[in-house]
């Protein structure tokens, strides 16, 4: 990748998510020879899809998306919230597609939070009680398990507790008595719901606790829960790391839009904190992902989605389900990416996936400015305007300051769209996005599999899409 024996490649998706990580991930670690893939966010919420030129499938939630090549580590740091048993599911589904010794060279950080199935339940109890007000949610217990160390400290189980059949039994216990007080809280008036009753059930029944420590046993004895300085050895190998980002930057637990976000720091930032503190000595190349459309997969603001388009760009992967309800599809929205690429800080090129699914969209048009905004007396604080049209979202002084973010969502809630026409012409339209974000583009995708990927110069970096024994 970098003119340097050891390197680093940061993947962060600048939309909602969905941007297709997965597929870019295997594709860099097959182009680079990547040993180590680092989860340095999110947790078992992550769907990332990679479809491999022979037409294995598999959804990537907390392995790391190049686990396909043979030889490729997975290293999952403290930022990562972990849910052993989805990962041993995943594991299972793994070996179903070929993929034989997964948890072999994983490793995962002691410090790492675990999500157990109280704190997966109780955000399904408390989502489907805010009936008609959803969040947003993919049901699987991420925020609740950071909600939960946010109050609780170290009294929620970390990877380093696994090890621990005692630890592990005083911690559920603690976790569930905790879920019991919260929900009778939450469901105070609240409609009788089948969901909620099964979901409480799992909460309650007293035969639990030691059926779930028994497979955590299991679990710590098949993956290696390492300290901190594990890492730092890992970088200072010779070879490429690529830092697997989950989510996008517009659901940022600071920067996004607050209620409709994750608690995760979907930025740069937790990825450039495991690199300082290895003090690693290499080039770090810092991608941004997005599709060549817009998407959102849930509840929030989505300036400029259109609802036919939706209907008529259907997502094989991204179906509706019960916890992130409907999937939204939109045009490009410069303001949105500029807003992320700023809150990233430096980026040094721009991944453009999807590319073969513009065909099917009718017209390209591109919003570079909101309506509807300019009469707002409080509209000055969070965008900078150009006439009668917002052209900026500001970056928040404060952006731990949650009322005002919520404030932020409310006017998102209600911009308009200000598009200009684009001649559908791809290689016209890329450089156009190129130019209106001021980056270079580094890859593009023009399908699932490694070998649809273009790999083009990045100044200071050279990315060399060779094929070789572990491209296939």
């Amino acid at each position: 990748m970098a003119n340097t024996e050891n390197s680093a490649i940061i993947i962060a998706d600048l939309g909602y998510g969905d941007a297709g990580k997965g597929s870019i991930v295997d594709s860099l670690t097959r182009v680079n020879g990547a040993k180590t893939i680092v989860r340095y966010n999110g947790g078992a919420q992550a769907a990332h899809n990679v479809i491999t030129n022979d037409g294995r499938h598999h959804t990537f939630a907390q392995f790391g998306s190049g686990t396909f090549v043979p030889g490729t580590r997975t290293h999952l740091s403290r930022f990562m919230i972990v849910h052993p048993l989805a990962m041993l599911a995943e594991e299972r589904h793994l070996q179903s597609v070929g993929v034989n010794g997964a948890f072999t060279d994983m490793t995962i950080e002691r410090e790492a939070l675990i999500t157990t199935p109280f704190q997966q339940s109780g955000n399904r109890i408390k989502e489907i009680a805010r009936g008609d007000g959803l969040h947003g949610s993919c049901g699987m217990g991420v925020g609740e398990t950071m909600s939960d160390w946010l109050d609780y400290g170290t009294d929620v189980l970390t990877a380093g507790d696994l090890g621990s059949r005692v630890n592990v039994v005083r911690k559920l216990g603690f976790l569930r008595d905790a879920k019991i007080s919260q929900i009778e809280t939450v469901l105070r008036g609240a409609p009788p719901s089948q969901a909620i009753a099964a979901e409480l059930k799992n909460i309650t029944d007293p035969g639990a606790i030691p059926v779930i420590a028994d497979v955590y046993s299991h679990f710590a004895s098949l993956v290696n829960i390492v300290g901190r300085e594990h890492l730092g050895k890992v970088l200072n190998e010779p070879g490429t790391t690529i830092f697997e980002g989950a989510q996008g930057v517009l659901l940022d637990e600071w920067y996004g839009f607050f209620p409709y976000n994750s608690w995760s720091t979907l930025t740069f930032k937790n990825a450039e904190s495991l690199l300082s503190e290895s003090n690693f000595t290499g080039q770090a190349l810092k991608l941004g992902l997005l599709r060549a459309y817009a998407t959102r997969h849930g509840a929030g603001p989505f300036v400029t989605e259109d609802h036919e388009l939706s209907e008529h760009l259907p997502d094989a992967h991204n179906i509706n389900n019960p916890w992130q309800r409907q999937f939204r599809v939109g045009y490009l929205d410069f303001v949105a990416l500029r807003y992320a690429m700023e809150a990233c800080g430096k980026v040094d090129g721009l991944v453009i996936t999807n590319l073969d699914r513009l065909d099917e969209i009718p017209h390209w048009p591109t919003c570079n400015e909101y309506a509807g905004l300019a009469t707002h007396p409080d509209a000055s604080e969070y965008f900078e305007f150009k006439h009668e049209h917002a052209s900026a979202i500001k970056i928040p002084v404060d952006p731990t300051d949650l009322i005002k973010q919520e404030r932020l969502t409310r006017l998102l809630m209600e911009a308009q769209p200000v598009y200009s026409d684009f001649d559908k012409d791809r290689d016209a339209y890329l450089q156009m996005i190129s130019a209106s974000l001021n980056l270079p583009i580094a890859i593009t995708s023009s399908g699932p599999a490694a070998s649809q990927k273009d790999y083009f110069y990045v100044p200071g970096f050279v990315l060399n899409p060779v094929v070789s024994a572990r491209m296939v």
